[in-house]
């Protein structure tokens, strides 16, 4: 069996650095070694489609997914302890002991291993598709509604009043 060297920790230890799914299974195993001294047999890999979470563990097929962003974000410290993390809810219930967050025997093998409770938060930077605000208001009160979501004026009136409403525009 193949173990990544020191020499490989330091060369993924920056981020960034690009990561394939087979390292990050031979990672996974030689961790679960390391601090469970169990083997890992199933299959771990990088799932792009993750977005709020470091990691998921799927109970059916006992495989673990991460989420690329964190190592590219956070660094390998960072997904060090994401794996510790999953690898606790794997080992967990493999052997048929409480693997979910409120479990005491989680919470006890979280420290033992020394893994994160939650992982660093990702944050995107994109704005929303719909971040357009639309602002209308009445003819007869001058009361002011803002919408995320456009209107017929035709069909609404003011709520106050029932004066009829203008659409205003909104510079961005």
């Amino acid at each position: 069996m193949y173990l990544i060297l020191v020499d490989d920790y330091d060369r993924l230890e920056g981020g960034g650095i690009y990561m394939t799914d087979n390292e990050l299974q031979l990672l996974v195993e030689e961790l679960s070694l390391k601090h469970f001294q169990l083997p890992f047999i199933h299959k771990a890999y990088f799932n792009s489609r993750l977005r709020t979470t470091g990691g998921r563990y799927l109970l059916n097929s006992h495989n673990i997914e991460f989420n690329k962003k964190s190592y590219d974000l956070f660094g390998f410290e960072e997904l060090r302890g994401i794996i510790l993390h999953e690898l606790c809810h794997y080992h967990l219930h493999i052997r048929g002991r409480g693997y979910k967050h409120r479990d005491a025997d989680f919470r006890a093998l979280l420290k033992k291993v020394g893994a994160p409770r939650f992982c660093s938060t990702i944050v995107e930077n994109r704005k929303l598709a719909n971040s357009k605000v639309y602002i209308y208001e009445c003819v007869e009160c001058r009361h002011k509604y803002p919408r995320k979501r456009r209107m017929n004026i035709n069909k609404y009136r003011c709520g106050k009043c029932h004066g009829h409403l203008i659409e205003k525009v909104q510079n961005d």
